[in-house]
């Protein structure tokens, strides 16, 4: 069911108040589980489409907005037009074979010492994500890159290493005990296996290379910080270029840097210190023809997407179905569309603006942010914990806070970025390599506190420490999200509260270990601080009271930021609300205002999981689960009056129980 239609079977309900008033399952009782209370009716009547692992309000938004994007893509010349029919010319690609990925084979096939070695892994190197807002550490490549500005000089732009060279998507998967775990272990090497033979490898010596490359992976995975770990905004490092040998021997930094085209480099910061020196210490300890192996397995990996059908198919068999439950790979032309936005985000996203996003849209949702920023500055104003030194450095951070609403204010260029129509796989290597090298040449300017890290099309949002500035796409500003003619309460409910998780992020326990310039360093009293983590505290135990499954709970210290902005942003959005004309709107449908503000956030939180995603989600995401997410009304008194929640019914808290954080 393509993305237009499938809204609408989505949100058949929906009214002039802008919520689903159908998907409401009115036999449960909202204080025992808000979200099924809320999206009941519409988890019974709504399957999981084949070719998902998880569906909900985001999937239909973002199906929606690909609809959106074929066409447009499909009508475009140049580059987007010419990278999207490359990608769906699969006759081309079948013609072709393994040969556009020879060069890269023969090459690995050439090292003969690990300075090759230290070479061929440096100019493998690609540009990762924003490690402050990432889900995922893992990558094909040995480590990751990321350029922003330093953690202590926001005056400069500095290169940031991640541990990386997992195939699967966690240490866990590699070193838990259980026998879920043991299982997709077992898949993996027999996936990796596979991917040999797709390329030529006798069955017999793939199973054999496939067992070695596992074994490293898993020595890989135990030299791996964890995710919490890698949430600990005080463990990154701050290396000189002299010192890497002394303090990650086992590499040929020299080798691996020029390759890079970091050899000028005077100052790295680690993000996972340790993990780059267990790294380093394998490069020198383990055999070169099994790291030869590694870097073939991965390079096929890789490109799988834009090789033959059979290697694609396999990657999906191991990466869709085993990992997330997907039982069918989405069709070739949302694939194209996924593929195209990778590569070229803000050509596709400049074409989205321009036709999807009306300057009205872009400013009704400016005046909400300001309202959201109104309200949480007198949510600060009324703490009656905090200090008068703390609250005059988090309002000095809160009103320098930058919004940026829809698309960013400059668009990058993309002239030199060579897609040649037919060339599917070089389109994508030269895309990866473009973007690397826009990274690099951010080492030669001062940070740019504009800088978009989300393209327009994403149907997301983000907050940046590092330039204390949010995010919020264009994609992520449309019904059933935002409407900028419908209900207020609805508006406030869904968007309203997803920006003020988002603005009370620089205030949460990562955000707030950065000030105003987005600099790394402590400006509460110790006072404050120990009000706060105790406030923190509370929240790691509601969440880690919540077991989806027997043997698997929420992980409450890893999902602990997310879940403060969920519970400060749903009250700030809350004030903002009642702060509106819309709070004294009549009751529609037989709920009043409150009602509907609360009920829009549970359903903007509505979703469906197949069991492997879901636990996929729990081990890896900072994020809970949605359920979890729309039970988070728990927390504010308002809820309770709107619901007429009382003790006795599983969601009721005492007063003191209730976190209020800020």
């Amino acid at each position: 069911m393509c993305g237009a239609a499938a809204t609408a079977v989505f949100w058949l309900g929906v009214t002039a108040a802008g919520l689903d008033f159908t998907g409401i399952d009115r036999t449960v009782q909202p204080g025992d589980d808000f979200f099924a209370y809320a999206n009941g009716a519409w988890n019974k009547a709504t399957p999981i489409p084949d070719d998902r692992s998880v569906y909900g309000v985001a999937a239909i938004v973002q199906d929606a907005t690909r609809d959106r994007l074929v066409e447009l893509i499909q009508k475009s010349t140049g580059v987007v037009g010419d990278y999207y029919a490359s990608f769906l010319d699969e006759a081309a690609i079948e013609s072709k074979g393994l040969t556009p990925l020879r060069p890269g084979l023969d090459a690995i096939a050439a090292i003969q010492d690990k300075r090759a070695l230290a070479a061929a892994l440096g100019r493998s190197l690609r540009a990762d994500v924003d490690p402050l807002n990432a889900t995922d550490f893992y990558t094909d490549h040995l480590f990751g890159l990321f350029v922003a500005q330093a953690l202590d000089d926001p005056t400069r732009n500095v290169p940031y290493l991640l541990q990386g060279g997992l195939g699967m998507p966690d240490r866990d998967y590699y070193v838990s005990t259980t026998a879920r775990m043991a299982e997709t272990r077992s898949a993996y090497e027999r996936h990796v296996a596979a991917m040999l033979t797709l390329a030529g490898a006798p069955a017999d010596s793939a199973r054999t290379r496939a067992a070695r490359i596992v074994a490293l992976e898993t020595r890989m995975a135990r030299a791996h910080a964890t995710r919490v770990e890698s949430s600990d905004i005080r463990r990154p490092a701050a290396w000189q270029r002299a010192d890497l040998a002394k303090q990650a021997p086992g590499l040929d930094w020299t080798a691996f840097l020029t390759a890079a085209g970091l050899q000028d480099q005077p100052r790295f910061f680690m993000w996972h210190p340790t993990a780059i020196t267990g790294l380093a210490a394998l490069v020198g300890s383990e055999p070169l023809d099994t790291w030869k192996e590694w870097l073939t397995y991965h390079t096929i990996e890789h490109a799988a997407l834009y090789l033959p059908m059979a290697f694609d198919a396999e990657r999906f068999a191991f990466n869709g179905t085993v990992l997330t439950g997907a039982p069918r790979e989405p069709e070739r032309w949302k694939r194209a569309i996924d593929a195209t936005n990778a590569a070229l985000g803000y050509a596709v996203g400049r074409l989205y603006v321009e036709r999807y996003f009306p300057p009205e849209a872009k400013a009704k949702a400016q005046a909400m942010a300001a309202d959201l920023i109104a309200a949480f500055g007198k949510r600060i104003d009324r703490l009656d914990w905090m200090t008068p030194a703390t609250k005059a450095r988090a309002r000095e951070k809160l009103a320098t806070l930058r919004i940026g609403v829809g698309y960013p204010d400059k668009w990058p260029d993309y002239s030199a970025l060579r897609v040649v129509r037919g060339d599917a796989l070089g389109n994508a290597e030269r895309a990866e390599l473009f973007e690397y090298r826009r990274a690099l040449a951010k080492l030669r300017v001062a940070p740019d506190p504009s800088e978009w890290w989300m393209t327009p099309q994403t149907v997301n949002a983000v907050n940046l420490p590092l330039q204390n500035a949010l995010n919020f796409p264009a994609a992520r500003l449309q019904p059933p999200y935002f409407d900028p003619s419908g209900d207020e309460a609805a508006n406030y409910g869904a968007v309203g509260s997803v920006i003020g998780h988002e603005i009370s992020h620089s205030f949460d326990d990562l955000g707030s270990q950065f000030d105003a310039r987005g600099k790394l360093v402590n400006w509460w009293t110790p006072e404050d601080l120990q009000h706060f983590r105790a406030a923190a505290e509370q929240l790691v135990a509601q969440y880690e009271a919540y077991r989806p499954f027997p043997d698997l709970a929420v992980n409450g210290r890893q999902t602990l930021s997310e879940n403060i902005a969920d519970v400060a942003g749903l009250a700030t959005a809350f004030d903002a609300y009642r702060a509106s004309p819309g709070a004294k709107a009549p009751a529609r449908e037989g709920f009043t205002s409150d009602q509907r503000f609360f009920i829009s956030f549970a359903q903007a939180r509505r979703e469906k999981r197949r069991e492997a995603s879901l636990r996929n989600q729990i081990v890896t995401d900072g994020h809970s689960p949605g359920e979890y997410r729309a039970d988070t009304v728990r927390n504010l008194d308002a809820w309770y009056d709107a619901f007429m929640v009382r003790p006795g019914q599983r969601l009721y808290l005492a007063p003191e129980s209730r976190v209020r954080v800020w």
